[in-house]
C-alpha cells in the first residue's frame, strides 16, 4: 500500500478539516465523504475532488477499497460505527470522545482489538509543537519528578445553546483534552479527581446542567497534583498554557499570538492576542496528527495516542461530572461501575 484509500464519516467542521488536510497529503486518497446532510458541501472543493458523497456512511463502511475511516460524526454515532467499521477490517481515527457511555466505549474497543486494525484518538494537542517539546523534556528528566502539572485552557467565547444541549458537558466535550494532556504529561497515572465548579458566564450552561467555569485538582497514583483551569469565555482569545513542575526544575508552554512582535515604550509593553480558536491555534497540530496515523498504517508506528487513551480520558471526564454534582472527590476505582 503507498497510499491509505480513506473515507469521512460526518462532515462538519471538523471533519471537513480533516478532510481538507488528507486532500493535501501524499499519504491518503480520499474516495468518500458521508453525512446526515450533503447539500451544504455542493460547490466546495470536496464535491470536485472527492469521488463519493453520500448520506449512507454504510456505503464507505462496506466499500472493500476504503482502508481506513475518519469518524467526525456527532459523539452518540461513534460506538456503532467504530464496531460497524472494525469489522469490516477498517483502521479507525475517530474524533473524542469516543462515546458518552464508559460501557459503550469498552465494547467498542474489544470490537476494534479483536479485529486487529489500528484505532487512533483525536487528541490533536499531544502533536502540538510546544507541547511535544513539553512531553520530550518530562520524558527525558530535564526537570526531574514531575510534582505539579497546571493546565489554563479557555475558549474566546461561549459557545450556543444548541452546541451545549448535544456537547455532553464540559468535561466530555472541552476538558477532556486537558485530561488526556495531564497523562501524557506525567508519568503516573490519575487516582483522584476533585471539583469546584460555578455558572459565571451565562444561564444557558445551568439551564442545560452544564457548567462555564471550573478548577479542577487530580491526584496522581505516585502522589503528585495536577491543577486544570477552564473558562468558557477569555475575552482576549484562546487561552492555552502548560507548566509541568519537577523537583529538578520547571518547563511550560506559553500562548502563540497572531505575531510574536513586542512594541515597547516608556508606558507600556504591547504584545499581539493569542490565536483566536483551535482551529487557527491547532492547524499545524491537526496535520501531524494524520500523518501520524499514517505512519502507524503504512510504516507500522507505534500510535501516539490509542483507544485506551481515549477511554482514560473519558473516565476522568466522568469523574469529574460526579465530583461537581456530589462536591466530593471521586476515586478512578469507582466508576467501574458507574455510567455517564
Amino acid at each position: 500500500m503507498s497510499k491509505i484509500t480513506t473515507g469521512i464519516i460526518g462532515a462538519g467542521r471538523i471533519g471537513q478539516l480533516h478532510a481538507d488536510n488528507i486532500l493535501n497529503s501524499s499519504r491518503y486518497q480520499l474516495k468518500a465523504i458521508s453525512d446526515i446532510h450533503t447539500d451544504h458541501l455542493k460547490g466546495t472543493r470536496y464535491e470536485k475532488e472527492v469521488p463519493v458523497i453520500t448520506t449512507n456512511a454504510q456505503e464507505l463502511i462496506q466499500d472493500p477499497e476504503i482502508d481506513a475511516l475518519f469518524i467526525c460524526s456527532s459523539t452518540d454515532t461513534h460506538a456503532c460505527y467504530i464496531k460497524d467499521a472494525a469489522r469490516a477490517g477498517k483502521h479507525i481515527f475517530c474524533e473524542k470522545p469516543i462515546s458518552f457511555d464508559i460501557e459503550e466505549t469498552r465494547e467498542a474497543l474489544k470490537v476494534a482489538e479483536e479485529a486487529g486494525v489500528k484505532f487512533q484518538v483525536g487528541f490533536n494537542r499531544r502533536f502540538d509543537k510546544h507541547f511535544r517539546k513539553v512531553y520530550e523534556a518530562v520524558q527525558d528528566g530535564k526537570i526531574g519528578s514531575p510534582h505539579v502539572v497546571k493546565i489554563s485552557s479557555r475558549d474566546p467565547e461561549a459557545p450556543p445553546e444548541e452546541y451545549i444541549k448535544r456537547s455532553g458537558g464540559m468535561f466530555m466535550d472541552m476538558t477532556i483534552h486537558d485530561f488526556d494532556m495531564v497523562r501524557y504529561l506525567s508519568k503516573s497515572e490519575v487516582a483522584q479527581v476533585s471539583v469546584k465548579a460555578a455558572n459565571l458566564l451565562d444561564e444557558r450552561f445551568s439551564k442545560n446542567d452544564d457548567i462555564d467555569t471550573a478548577i479542577i485538582t487530580l491526584t496522581f497514583e505516585d502522589g503528585s497534583l495536577a491543577v486544570i483551569d477552564n473558562s468558557r469565555q477569555a475575552v482576549y482569545g484562546y487561552d492555552q498554557r502548560i507548566e509541568v513542575f519537577g523537583d529538578k526544575g520547571l518547563v511550560s508552554a506559553e500562548n502563540e499570538s497572531t505575531t510574536n512582535v513586542r512594541i515597547s515604550t516608556k508606558d507600556s509593553i504591547v504584545l499581539d492576542h493569542p490565536k483566536y480558536f483551535f482551529l487557527d491555534r491547532y492547524k499545524e497540530a491537526y496535520i501531524e496528527e494524520i500523518q501520524d496515523f499514517a505512519a502507524s498504517i503504512l510504516d507500522g508506528k507505534e500510535l501516539c495516542c490509542c483507544g485506551e487513551d481515549g477511554l482514560k480520558a473519558e473516565m476522568l471526564a466522568l469523574a469529574a461530572r460526579l465530583s461537581w454534582k456530589e462536591n466530593r472527590t471521586v476515586s478512578i476505582a469507582e466508576l467501574e461501575s458507574v455510567r455517564v
